[in-house]
């Protein structure tokens, strides 16, 4: 079955036709496999991420816990600088992702001990934006 998806990347718009693969009487794998293959074509899909700011990566590497960037996108504003003392959940960075901004929280109480980016810098999913100790 033809399905067809209208995607917008970069203010240009693509119209992408897919085709579901698969044995008729199987339709649970394709279909499970096209709302991976185009995540933001819906708008509750893309939706879905915005009231989830806890939802932050975290890795702790060595003396401090680093705040990563869930997603790619464009940094909006940094609300901290180094020697900043943050609480639990306060706003770090707004992160604009999908037309969406989404705040990127404090997972801990602690001190800001490292800044990674800069307001209007762009980040890849996985990159550290902020360490706390």
């Amino acid at each position: 079955m033809l399905r067809k998806f209208r995607i917008k990347i970069n203010e240009k718009e693509y119209l992408v036709e897919m085709e579901e693969l698969g044995v008729p009487n199987q339709p649970a794998a394709p279909v499970a496999q096209a709302p991976a293959t185009a995540p933001q074509q819906t708008p509750q899909q893309v939706a879905a991420p915005a009231p989830t700011p806890t939802s932050t990566p975290v890795q702790a590497n060595g003396p401090g816990t680093n705040i990563e960037a869930p997603m790619p996108g464009n940094i909006i504003d940094v609300l901290v600088k180094v020697g900043d003392v943050v609480q639990l959940e306060q706003t770090l960075v707004i992160l604009e992702a999908m037309k969406m901004e989404s705040d990127l929280v404090a997972p801990k109480a602690g001190t800001v001990t490292a800044v990674h980016v800069t307001k209007g810098s762009a980040v890849d999913v996985g990159e550290v934006l902020v360490t706390i100790s």
